[in-house]
């Protein structure tokens, strides 16, 4: 998994709640890297899904939803990290088709080894929109946090559903957005 994945979520939780609670999380998970992480490095993801439990034991909150807050905190830092990938882009329909088909591609000639999830994005009609998330990682949730920061970012009303192609395992999620006219 990309460094800047980890960076960006240990941000979040020093934000969000302190330096402590970042300390406080690395010591709890015994991670193999010691938490020390850069931007464009790669890591376990594994240890990521370590620090995520120990926020989550830490505050009580369900780790789904701690995914789902950084997705759309994580959204945030790439539109400010790299505008280019949002250039002409009006909407999330706009956008999101992009994922898998361009942006996917531009981060793998940087960074050959990157794991990236398979991302598809399918119009259905002007309104509906189906996106395929795929990873043996597991971290549907954070697609899902992504999805709904991308749809915030574009200022759009457009409802989210989602539906476990793998048993609950989150390896498979199909996300169907539908715009929302008043």
């Amino acid at each position: 998994m990309r460094g800047i994945v980890f960076t960006e979520f240990l941000e979040l939780v020093e934000t969000a709640f302190s330096p402590e609670m970042v300390d406080r999380i690395i010591a709890e998970s015994r991670l193999p890297s010691g938490g020390a992480y850069t931007a464009i490095g790669t890591y376990d993801g594994a240890e990521m899904g370590r620090l995520v439990g120990a926020l989550s034991k830490a505050t009580a909150t369900p780790s789904g939803e701690l995914l789902e807050i950084f997705g759309r905190h994580l959204f945030g830092r790439f539109v400010a990290l790299y505008p280019a990938f949002f250039a002409g882009c009006g909407s999330s329909f706009d956008f999101l088709p992009q994922v898998g088909n361009h942006i996917h591609f531009e981060v793998r000639k940087l960074y050959p080894d990157a794991e990236l999830p398979a991302i598809t994005a399918t119009p259905i009609d002007a309104d509906t929109m189906e996106v395929i998330y795929q990873s043996p990682r597991c971290m549907a949730k954070l697609a899902r946090g992504l999805i709904d920061g991308c749809i915030a970012h574009f200022r759009e009303t457009i409802a989210v559903s989602e539906a476990d192609r793998s048993g609950g395992a989150g390896a498979t999620v199909a996300f169907t957005l539908r715009r929302q006219h008043a």
